[in-house]
């Protein structure tokens, strides 16, 4: 098995050619198989004897893949597609052949110096000092989750005599957030946004200042802020809501996953003034930054911080003590690959210019599609896009009618469009994170409603 031998040396050449062909062709849409179906194409692939390289690259080729739905589509406009560039999916490939470990300096200092480069130029994006720093983790749930936990750590050195913790957030904040607080086993309180669905500065020191009257054994440990939900892409009162939480000595964590990518165009930055008055901040590069999964960058004003509440501690690790960065000392994570090498890759091939450039044509392609849907004689838009995301509804439709058409509109091969919901009514959106994604692909889809 770890022998590179004729056989493997074959096996390689078909999946370097198979790998070059899926990155130079248009991606296919493709869609979900049932089990039954899967089983009935594939059988049992794991035998005592193997089924061999190339029988399991067929399979994969032929039946596992077509039963998955390509993110980087033009038209997958669900949840939050991913769109990475050619060099960092090429990459990709370079660190899997690579069997580099990215926890520590002592084994990975030219791949973990590499990842710095990148995790400053977003700390540079967001305007935290120099000493600022991170890590690059599996994703946004793990990255709210890390940053929570640190904070809560560096709170419980200031306040011991304190019997429950909570997180303030808004009542738009991503699930992750609910999700961490079940982990860490802390309340949430639950903060309204105002009319344009925005959490408020003034709000949140309001309601921050009465839990603290009604319960003073408690205390909120964290505000959370976000910077562009993901289900209509709406930026928080970063500024206001950075004010309020530092004039309370309270750790301000901002979750960008989605949205915070847009701080890599100058027409855009202007849009999270305040989010320089994070403690902490998440965006995932996987989202609109152009790279594969699973890479979210996790960034802490003071990353001491976050190494005195996730560093391990054991004999065996003692050698890597002297590190100069560990990036397993800054999540919950202790082994990890180099997850943000690709995004680094592509970075450096290209220039953060080229990034300005993409950003903005999704942005403008969000706008043309709401114009297009506020001329649609069935359609209503739900709100100008702030982002890249336009939500909207169609007139006299249920539920129902909703999931019927996305069902269809898949398997016609015309899109991947889920509807979402919105203050208990169903809607539709268009997540526009790929420069792929062109006005024409919105109106083919437009079309059909």
């Amino acid at each position: 098995m770890h022998e590179f031998d004729e056989e493997i040396d074959a096996l390689a050449a078909k999946i370097l050619e198979y790998s070059l062909v899926r990155l130079k062709k248009d991606p296919p849409l493709d869609g979900p198989w049932t089990y039954d179906e899967l089983y009935t194409e594939v059988g049992e692939t794991i035998t005592e004897e193997g089924i061999g390289g190339e029988k399991a690259l067929d399979l994969f080729k032929h039946v596992l893949a077509k039963a998955c739905i390509s993110t980087d589509h033009p038209r997958y406009l669900a949840f939050i597609p991913s769109a990475p560039t050619e060099s960092a999916n090429l990459f990709d490939l370079v660190v899997g052949a690579s069997a580099l470990y990215g926890g520590s300096w002592l084994e990975g200092a030219g791949a973990v110096f590499a990842e710095n480069q990148a995790l400053r130029w977003l700390s540079d994006l967001a305007g935290l000092p120099q000493s600022s720093g991170g890590v690059f983790v599996q994703g946004g749930t793990v990255g709210n989750l890390s940053a929570l936990v640190a904070a809560r750590h560096d709170a419980r050195s200031k306040y011991p005599n304190v019997k429950r913790w909570a997180i303030a957030c808004s009542n738009e904040a991503h699930s992750s957030i609910k999700s961490a607080a079940d982990v860490m086993d802390v309340e949430i309180v639950a903060i309204d946004t105002n009319k344009n669905h925005k959490l408020q500065g003034s709000t949140v020191a309001f309601e921050v200042d009465q839990y603290h009257r009604l319960n003073p054994e408690n205390r909120i440990f964290a505000i959370v802020a976000t910077a562009g939900t993901t289900n209509l892409g709406i930026i928080d009162d970063l500024e206001g809501i950075g004010k309020a939480a530092n004039d309370r000595g309270i750790w301000y964590h901002v979750d960008g996953a989605y949205g915070l990518a847009a701080l890599a165009s100058p027409h855009s930055k202007p849009l999270f003034k305040g989010v320089e008055l994070a403690d902490s901040f998440i965006v995932d590069p996987h989202k609109w930054l152009f790279a594969p999964f699973d890479a979210c960058a996790l960034i802490y004003r003071n990353p001491e911080t976050g190494r005195k509440a996730h560093t391990q501690h054991a004999g065996y690790l003692e050698p890597l003590d002297s590190g100069e960065w560990n990036p397993s000392d800054y999540a919950i994570h202790l082994t990890r690959r180099v997850r943000g090498l690709p995004f680094w890759f592509s970075l450096a091939t290209h220039g953060t210019n080229k990034y300005a450039e993409s950003m903005d044509k999704t942005m403008d392609v969000a706008r043309e599609a709401a114009q297009l849907i506020k001329e649609h004689p069935n359609l209503e838009l739900l709100m100008e896009p702030e982002l890249s995301i336009v939500a909207f509804t169609r007139k006299g439709w249920s539920q129902a009618d909703y999931q019927k058409w996305s069902d269809k509109l898949l398997n016609d091969q015309i899109g991947f469009v889920t509807p979402s919901s919105h203050e208990g009514k169903p809607i539709l959106r268009f997540a526009i994170v790929n420069p792929w994604t062109s006005i024409t692909d919105i109106k083919v889809i437009l079309a059909t409603l």
